[in-house]
């Protein structure tokens, strides 16, 4: 199988550039973000405080995940319930940086992301693909912009879904997560080695998701 690995922060549009870049070259799209999201989401529900590793462990044999793709949407499966609506709200974005630092999170999550790029042509995006999920990718991207660049992207997305956040309060999440996210003990947000960096604060979407394509089709004829 032919695997592409595209890390970033948050907000720098990975998910939306992953997917369009997937859909041109024919690819399984993978959200990784998505699952750690929903395992946020799921402590939230539970009111676990999801900066205590202990409470976050004894939460994982209550959950059950998996990922479907509909017409080339990924719909993320939660103990049967689609949550792919429920899991992009600050709260959970800020709830997934901190069950993303638990080791035993990161198991629980290892084998089924490296279960579909076995068995799929796929572009799988998340922090640490091209590091520790999909050392072997022949392809890794890392794709980044401004921390203003991304708050005020994140922050449009929250208006349209009729979120009640200023960009001030988005700004000072995106600063957060980065931090929490680049800190981390386990598997920290950092670009490989062999990494292509693609800095999108002056790009359009569709100029990002072409800058993708480029570099996938310069090693890879498709």
């Amino acid at each position: 199988m032919f695997n592409i690995a595209i890390d970033g922060p948050s907000g720098a549009g990975k998910s939306t550039v992953a997917r369009a870049a997937a859909k041109q070259l024919g690819f399984i799209y993978v959200d990784t973000g998505a699952l750690y999201r929903a395992i946020g989401l799921f402590a939230v529900r539970a009111g676990a405080d999801t900066k205590d590793a202990g409470q976050i462990v004894q939460l994982l044999d209550g959950i059950e995940l998996s990922l479907k793709i509909e017409d080339g949407t990924q719909h993320v499966i939660m103990n049967g319930e689609d949550v792919s609506g429920l899991i992009r709200t600050p709260e959970i974005s800020m709830a997934a940086s901190d069950v993303s630092k638990v080791p035993e999170v990161r198991t629980f999550l290892l084998q089924l992301q490296r279960d579909i790029a076995a068995q799929n042509d796929c572009l799988m995006d998340g922090r640490d693909i091209a590091t520790v999920i999909l050392p072997d990718a022949q392809i890794k991207i890392f794709l980044t912009a401004s921390a203003e660049v991304r708050a005020k992207r994140r922050y449009l997305e929250l208006l349209e879904k009729g979120e009640n956040v200023t960009y001030g309060e988005v700004l000072d999440d995106v600063n957060k997560r980065d931090y929490q996210d680049s800190h981390r003990e386990i598997a920290p947000l950092k670009p490989s080695e062999q990494s292509v960096i693609v800095d999108t604060s002056d790009m359009s979407l569709e100029q990002s998701t072409e800058a993708v394509i480029s570099i996938v089709r310069e090693k890879y004829n498709k």
